[in-house]
């Protein structure tokens, strides 16, 4: 009889194996060593999303107080900025 190939259920099955060990591996850690990978992940994504929100709305205030067609939002926008550049 010859060796089969394994079937695309038989991965699934040694994958999930896989993880599950490292899943178990992981929660045999200290507790403050997942206390501190948790802080530093939700500094990381709180510094991200910070920067992101920065670099988004810069831009587009940028791009608004660039815009000298539109008399209303020109100025708004141009007002916006100096405000912004006083702080």
């Amino acid at each position: 009889m010859e060796p089969q190939a394994p079937s695309d259920l038989e991965r699934e099955i040694a994958a999930l194996r896989e993880q599950a060990g490292r899943l178990t591996a992981r929660l045999g850690e200290s507790v403050f060593r997942s206390m501190g990978r948790s802080f530093l992940k939700g500094v990381a994504f709180g510094l991200g999303s910070f920067l992101g929100a920065t670099l988004v709305v810069s831009a587009l205030l940028y791009s608004l107080a660039s815009i000298d067609f539109i008399p209303i939002i020109g100025d708004w926008a141009v007002q916006i900025a100096e405000r912004i550049q006083k702080r």
